[in-house]
Order: structure tokens, then sequence, then C-alpha cells
């Protein structure tokens, strides 16, 4: 008999790894000094506000030490990274106007496409700057706001001023310091209050220059009553120096709102991704989380939600699929400081050819919140005996009356169920393909169409293999 293994393909990056030419028309030096942080925000016109915000974040920067949990990202090196690409092309309204080596990236990735056929409104950029935006003008008649952050600084600035990094404070941790000094580029949306937005917003972010971080900043406000699907993507091509990664999302749902925010992370493999995600919810609000994360060599990604008023919810569906070369410490948090709160949070992970791959959460429940309610299901599948998975749970609960449960599942493909299934003339790869595709279906199904095709696509079933 020959050796009986059967080998779990990489993800197909082709489409995702071609790299254009480098034409930006400007880059910062790398590394992270006060002149740096100056000439970014003179470029940007930034108002004087947010230039000593900046400063300010780049003081608490340099005074906060590295996490001391998580994977190691001493590899990081900060003096290398150029923090502000500037592409060749100014913001157009019309797709026709875009540059077309840029273009062409979004039209691979199927970008306006999927705005003609499923969207309400898409934001493109391209490595620090928003290069395309629109949304549909019946949206702009009801109050909809949906913009690039750079136009809302200066079209909304007072509303701006007011959100801005008070969910994310800068003192956060020092990647969010980071990302208060150098943050570019992002999405602003506003909907007004009992407004429903029936088609989804989209933002995608492509980073292509080597040696370079993306900072993208997403701000949105829901008021009461009101509604809207979020969709964000992300990819970059793969190079051979390290590039980062430091976004970061505020969301304010306020009372009785619903916003569903919907993710696939599908970074190269030479990305460290250190993004953070915070939601507000008000009385009687809901966030919904749908989170893929696929790509970068390290990933710290625990989307938070605060559950602020009476009776507001979470629900948090996410999938990690972490392989050779990776790490991808992922998973989500929830605070309940009011009475009668409740959340779900439902995670898969899959680790392949040496992968780690970990969920780590924190749910905390505050003597303000009696009759908090919160369920945790983490599942862990590994593919081979080289991969590891762990899960790192913790619970604070002050709060009376709590109904808190976690329940974790780690383990390999089943040979019964592997021999069950070629039992009933199943081949051994289209089996384990079957099991794969379970284990992760009830998170492909909360994705949007589009963002389930890829996720299978990313999942998927290049299975091979060979028995002897």
């Amino acid at each position: 008999m020959g050796k009986k293994k059967t080998y779990v393909e990489d993800i197909e990056r082709a489409l995702y790894d071609i790299k254009d030419a480098d034409r930006s028309r400007y880059k910062s030096k790398s590394g992270l000094t006060e002149e740096i942080i100056r000439d970014i925000s003179r470029r940007k016109g930034d108002p004087q506000w947010m230039l000593d915000f900046r400063l300010k974040s780049l003081e608490v920067y340099h005074s906060l030490a590295l996490p001391a949990w998580g994977p190691d990202i001493s590899e990081l090196k900060m003096d290398e990274i150029v923090t502000y690409v500037q592409p060749d092309a100014k913001l157009a309204g019309d797709w026709r106007e875009v540059p077309e080596d840029i273009k062409d990236t979004f039209d691979r990735l199927g970008i306006p496409e999927a705005e003609q056929k499923s969207l309400g409104g898409v934001g493109a950029q391209y490595d620090s700057e928003v290069v395309y935006h629109s949304i549909q003008e019946d949206l702009t008649k009801q109050g909809v706001i949906y913009t690039d952050m750079e136009t809302a600084l200066r079209e909304h600035g007072e509303m701006v001023k007011e959100y801005f990094m008070t969910l994310v404070p800068p003192k956060d941790h020092k990647f969010a310091a980071l990302h208060g000094a150098v943050w570019s580029g992002g999405s602003f949306v506003y909907v007004p209050e009992g407004v429903q937005v029936e088609i989804p917003l989209q933002s995608y972010f492509r980073l292509n220059a080597a040696g370079a971080g993306q900072f993208e900043h997403t701000l949105i406000i829901v008021e009461k009553g009101a509604g809207l699907h979020f969709i964000e993507g992300c990819s970059a091509p793969r190079h051979n120096v390290t590039n980062l990664h430091a976004g970061c999302v505020e969301l304010f749902v306020k009372e009785g709102a619903r916003l569903r925010y919907s993710t696939i992370e599908n970074w190269s493999r030479n990305m460290m991704n250190l993004n953070t995600k915070r939601a507000l919810v008000e009385k009687d609000g809901l966030i919904e989380w749908v989170s893929g994360s696929f790509g970068s060599h390290i990933s710290c990604l625990y989307p938070c939600s605060v559950l602020h008023g009476e009776n507001a919810r979470c629900e948090f569906t996410g999938v990690t699929f972490a392989s050779k070369g990776q790490n991808l410490d992922t998973g989500a948090s929830v605070i309940h400081a009011a009475p009668h709160t409740s959340a779900n949070i439902n995670t898969r992970t899959i680790s392949k050819a040496g992968g780690a791959a970990t969920y780590r959460s924190a749910v905390k429940v505050t003597k303000n919140a009696p009759y908090a309610k919160c369920s945790v299901n983490c599942e862990s599948l590994m593919l081979d005996d080289e991969s590891r998975s762990d899960t790192l749970p913790v619970m604070d609960i002050e709060g009376k009356e709590a109904n808190i449960g976690h329940e974790a599942k780690i383990g390999r493909i089943s040979d019964e169920a592997i021999f069950y299934l070629m039992s009933r003339g199943i081949d051994e790869n289209e089996a384990r393909a079957m099991i794969v595709r379970g284990f992760v279906e009830p998170i492909a199904k909360e994705l949007p169409l589009e963002y389930a095709v890829e996720m299978n696509n990313l999942v998927n079933l290049e299975l091979e293999g060979t028995m002897g």
C-alpha cells in the first residue's frame, strides 16, 4: 500500500495576485515621524482639529508597547512601512473616468458588475485613496449619505468630528493610535431616521504597493429605526516584503436600528492584518456581523459589540481558513452594558498545511446588565496532523441573572465519516470536500450571493490525493 494522504490545495490566488505597475503619484517616506504626519495632513487638506488629532495620536503611538498577547508581530518594522501612497487618479463618480490600469484591477475583481446588478452604492479604494464612489439617486433623495471619508470631512465636518475615533480611541491600543495618526481613505455612511436602505452598499479596498500600509477609516451612523446592509471586501497581491493593514471601523446603531456588516478579508500572505472594528448599539438596536478571514500572514481581528441600550442585540457569524505560513488569530467580543441585552456568536475555523487558527473571544456582562444572554459556539476543523487550532474564550460576568453559554469543538475530519461516504459510492476527495463545505455552510448562507461564491472559491474544492 502506498501512502494514504489527501491534500487540500491552497486557495487559487492568481486573480488576486496580479500586480499593477506602481504608478503612484506620491509616496510618503517610510517610517513614522511628525514630519511625515504633517505632510500627509497637508496633502489631504485636513482641518486644524484633524492635524492636532493626528499629532496627538502619534504621541500615543510612541508611548504604547506592542500587545503582550496574540501572534508574534515582532517582524513588523514600522521604519520600513510607507504609510501613505497616493495613486495617480482623482476621485471619480463615473467609472469611465478611472485610469485604465486601476479600472482593470477592479474589473477583474467584479466590482463594477456587482454594482450594476445588486448594489445601491460602491466605493473603491486603491492604496491610500478612494478612486471611485457612487450612490443611487433615490437613496440621496432620502437623505442617505455615502461618500469617502475625505469628502465627509470637508462636507460634513461637524458630524465627523462628533463621532471620529470616539468608539475606538487612539489610547485603545498601539495600532489604534497608529491609525489615528496616518489614516487615509475609507467610507462614511449616514442613514437618516426611519430610512431602510434595501440594496446593500459596498466598499472594496485594494492595496497594490509593496511595503506599504493601508489605513482606511469606516464610519457608519444608522439613525433611529433605520436599516442598512454594508459590505466590505479587501485584497492585495503578494509581495516579498511585509505589508500592513491597520484599518478602523466604527459603527453607531441607534435606537431600534439594524445594521448588517459583511466582510471578506482576502489579503495576500505577506500582509499583517491588524484591524479594529467596533459597534455601539442603542436600545432595541441590532448589529449583525458576517466575517470571513482567509488571507494574510498574521491576522488579529476581533469585532466588538457594545450593547449600550436595553434590549440591544448582536449576531456574529465568522469563518477563518489558515494555511501554510498563516497565523490567524480571530474572534469576537461583546460588552453587555444594559438590561436584557443578548448576543449570539457562531464561528468556524479551518486549518491545514501547518497553518494556525486561534479563536479568541471576550464576553463581559457589567453590573448594569441584568438578564443578559450570550451564546458562544466555535467549531474548529483541522485537515491534517501538521495544523493547529486553539480556542481561548474569556467570560467576565458581573451582572445578575445572566444566561451565558460557551461551546467549543476541535477535531479532525472523521475517518468514519469518510468511510461512510465512500461506501455510498463517493470518492475520497469529494467526500472530504463535502465535509468541508458542510462545515462552513452555516457561514456561507449568511453572506451576500457574490461573497458566498467568493468564499466557496476560497475554501474550495481543489482536493487531490492518491490512494495506494
